[in-house]
C-alpha cells in the first residue's frame, strides 16, 4: 500500500472571471501546500465557471480557458507547488480529426486537466454529458472517449467530471478495468432538498465497481438561478464514507488515503474509451502519521433550506455587484421571510426595506413591518400610496381587480425607482405556491432583480419563518420575525377585508396538489385517482396552466426542489393543451390578474 494526502478545495468560482477564478486556485493551492497534500482537486470547470452557458460556444471565451490554463500551471509552479499535483476544471476543446455526433473537430468540451511541474501533464473531457433537468450539455459540449491514468507516488490516479458518476458504466467501468487506485471525481452538482442523501450511496456504489476509493469535490455557491451546496466526500474501495465536508462552507478538506501500489500498465480501449498512461512520480511516499478525517453532521432540512437561499442571494448581489438591495415590507411572512434571508446573506446594513400601505392596508401591516425593521437593524422607510393611487384612479376609470392591480403596480414602480436612485437590487417576495397559480401582478409585487423565495412553497415558507426564530431563541437571541407576521392569515390586502382563502385553497391542500402536478407531472387523472377533488383539480390546473407567460417574465431566484419554474420546467405559453375537463373558458385567467 501506498500513501496519499488529497485535499478537496470545496470553493465558490464566478462565471465569466477567469483571472479571478486561477487566482483562487493558487490561493488555496498554497492552502493544500501549506497541509502537506500531495494531490488537490478543484471543482468542474473551475478556471471558466460553471455552468457557462452560451459563453462556451464563443470560441474566444474557450481559448482564452486554455490559455489561462496553461499559465495556472507555469504559476503554480513558480509559487513553489510545482510537486503537487493539481486537478482543476476547464472548458477545453476536441481534438478528434473526425466530426463526433455530427460536429467538428474544435467543439468545446467539459474537461479536467492534471498540473504538475510547470505543465497541463494530463486532460479529460467528460464522457457521459447530461441533458435534463438543469443541464443542457448536449448543446453545448462533445463527450470525450479518453481515460488518462496518471501515477502519482505509485499509485494510479483517473479523473471524472459529475455525471461521470452519475451513469452507469463509461469512466467508472474503465477505471475498473485500468486497475486504478483512486478516482477523483470533480463537480458542479447543484442543490436540491435531500440531495446530500443521494450523493453519499452514490459515490459508495461507484467506488465499489471502480474496485477504487473514491474521492468528490463539488463546488459552492450560487449562480444565478443554480446553487451549489458543497458536500464534498471520500469514499474507501469497499464504500464506507471516509470524510464529508460542510454544506455551504468553503473550505480545504484534507484527508489521507492508504492505496494501492499501481501493477497495470495495460492501455487501449476498454468498455469504448481508450485507457492513456501518464507516470509523474513511481516511488512511493515516506510512511507519515495520517490525520483523522472528520465527517460532517448532517443539517437538519430548514437549515439546509436556508443555506440554499442565503447563499445564492448573497453571491448573486455581490456577484453582480450591488452594495444594497431593497424590498416592499407588508408586515405579512413573505416579505418578512425574504428580508430575514436578505439581512443574513448581506448583513442589515445593505438591506433597506420600505412600507407602502394602501386604503385596504391594516394597521398591523405597518407596525408588524417596523417591528422587524427594528428587530433586525434594517434602514426602515414609509412611503404611503393612497395618494398615487387616487391620482391614477382620478385620470383613467378602473374597477374591481384593475383597482388591486394598480396598487401592486404602484408599489412596484416605487421600488424601482429607489433602486435606480439608489444602486439597489430590488427583491421580489413571491413564494412557488403564487408564482404556481399566477396569485401575483405582473410589473407590482412581482418585478424587480432577483426571487430569493421562487422556489420556496408556502407551506415551507411558514417552516422556515418559525425555524430562523426558534435559532434566534436558541442563540439567546431576538426572533428576527414578529410572531403576528407568522400567525396573520395571509392576505395581499388589495381589497376590503381580502384573504388569500378567499380565493385559493388553503396552502397545505394547494401545496400538495402543486407538488403532484408540476414537480410530479401527473395528470388530471393521476390527481383524481391520488385522492384530490376533482373540481379543485379543475380549478388549480388552470390557474397554473393560464400562469406560463407570467412566470416566463418573472425574475431569476434560487432552485430548491427538483422541478423549479425556468430552467427545470418549461411549458410552451400558447398552446390549446388542457389537462382540466370540459371547455377551456376564455375568462379563465389567474385570480390576481396580469
Amino acid at each position: 500500500m501506498a500513501q496519499l494526502r488529497i485535499g478537496l478545495a470545496q470553493v465558490d468560482h464566478t462565471v465569466g472571471d477567469l483571472d479571478g477564478n486561477a487566482d483562487l486556485v493558487s490561493s488555496w493551492v498554497q492552502h493544500a501546500v501549506e497541509q502537506g497534500c500531495h494531490l488537490v482537486a478543484f471543482p468542474e470547470m473551475m478556471i471558466t465557471g460553471y455552468p457557462a452557458e452560451d459563453l462556451v460556444l464563443r470560441s474566444s471565451f474557450v481559448q482564452r480557458s486554455l490559455e489561462v490554463l496553461e499559465a495556472l500551471a507555469v504559476r503554480l509552479a513558480q509559487e513553489g507547488a510545482g510537486e503537487l499535483a493539481v486537478v482543476v476544471g476547464y472548458c477545453g476543446r476536441s481534438e478528434q480529426s473526425a466530426p463526433a455526433l455530427g460536429r467538428p473537430a474544435g467543439e468545446p468540451q467539459n474537461s479536467a486537466a492534471v498540473l504538475f511541474r510547470g505543465q497541463v501533464v494530463s486532460r479529460y473531457a467528460k464522457h457521459h454529458l447530461p441533458n435534463y433537468g438543469v443541464f443542457d450539455e448536449f448543446r453545448y459540449f462533445v463527450r470525450g472517449d479518453r481515460l488518462p491514468v496518471v501515477r502519482l507516488h505509485g499509485v494510479d490516479v483517473a479523473t471524472v467530471v459529475c455525471e461521470d458518476l452519475w451513469q452507469d458504466g463509461g469512466p467508472v467501468a474503465v477505471a475498473r478495468a485500468a486497475e486504478v487506485g483512486l478516482v477523483v471525481c470533480i463537480n458542479g452538482s447543484p442543490y436540491e432538498r435531500d440531495k446530500d442523501d443521494v450523493r453519499g450511496p452514490l459515490a459508495s456504489r461507484r467506488a465499489v465497481e471502480a474496485g477504487a476509493a473514491l474521492v468528490y469535490v463539488n463546488t459552492v455557491g450560487g449562480q444565478d438561478e443554480l446553487v451549489f451546496d458543497g458536500d464534498s466526500l471520500v469514499v474507501d474501495a469497499a464504500g464506507a464514507m471516509v470524510a464529508r465536508a460542510p454544506l455551504w462552507e468553503e473550505g480545504l478538506m484534507v484527508v489521507d488515503l492508504d492505496l494501492p501500489l499501481a501493477t497495470s500498465d495495460t492501455t487501449g480501449e476498454t468498455a469504448g474509451m481508450t485507457v492513456e498512461r501518464v507516470l509523474l512520480t513511481a516511488e512511493p511516499v515516506a510512511p507519515y502519521e495520517p490525520l483523522v478525517p472528520g465527517i460532517a453532521v448532517p443539517l437538519e432540512p430548514e437549515a439546509e433550506v436556508w443555506g440554499a437561499l442565503v447563499t445564492a442571494t448573497r453571491d448573486y448581489v455581490q456577484k453582480n455587484r450591488f452594495r444594497s438591495v431593497v424590498l416592499g415590507l407588508s408586515g405579512g411572512i413573505d416579505s418578512a421571510l425574504v428580508a430575514t434571508i436578505a439581512c443574513d446573506a448581506l448583513g442589515a446594513d445593505a438591506v433597506h426595506v420600505v412600507g407602502m400601505p394602501s386604503a385596504w392596508s391594516s394597521d398591523h401591516s405597518v407596525t408588524d413591518a417596523e417591528d422587524l425593521a427594528e428587530r433586525q437593524g434594517l434602514h426602515w422607510s414609509l412611503v404611503p400610496i393612497g395618494t398615487v393611487v387616487d391620482a391614477w384612479r382620478s385620470l383613467v376609470d378602473l374597477t374591481g381587480l384593475a383597482v388591486e392591480n394598480l396598487q401592486a403596480r404602484v408599489r412596484g414602480t416605487t421600488l424601482m425607482a429607489l433602486s435606480n436612485e439608489h444602486g439597489h437590487l430590488v427583491l421580489v417576495t413571491g413564494n412557488k405556491s403564487e408564482l404556481a397559480t399566477g396569485f401575483s401582478t405582473l410589473y407590482g409585487d412581482s418585478a424587480g432583480g432577483f426571487a430569493p423565495i421562487k422556489d420556496v412553497p408556502k407551506s415551507l415558507v411558514w417552516d422556515l419563518a418559525r425555524w430562523r426564530n426558534a435559532v434566534a431563541v436558541e442563540r439567546g437571541e431576538v426572533p428576527p420575525i414578529p410572531a403576528s407576521s407568522i400567525d396573520k392569515p395571509p392576505s395581499a390586502e388589495l381589497a376590503p377585508g381580502q384573504l388569500d382563502s378567499d380565493r385559493l385553497p388553503p396552502y397545505d391542500v394547494l401545496d400538495t396538489l402543486l407538488d403532484a402536478y408540476v414537480e410530479q407531472d401527473h395528470g388530471r387523472a393521476q390527481l383524481i385517482a391520488g385522492g384530490f377533488d376533482p373540481e379543485l383539480v379543475d380549478r388549480v390546473v388552470k390557474l397554473v396552466d393560464t400562469a406560463e407567460y407570467k412566470r416566463r417574465q418573472s425574475p431569476p431566484g434560487p432552485k430548491i426542489t427538483g422541478r423549479a419554474f425556468g430552467r427545470d420546467r418549461r411549458l410552451p405559453i400558447t398552446s390549446r393543451w388542457r389537462e382540466t375537463a370540459g371547455p377551456d373558458p376564455e375568462t379563465a385567467r389567474p385570480d390576481r390578474g396580469a
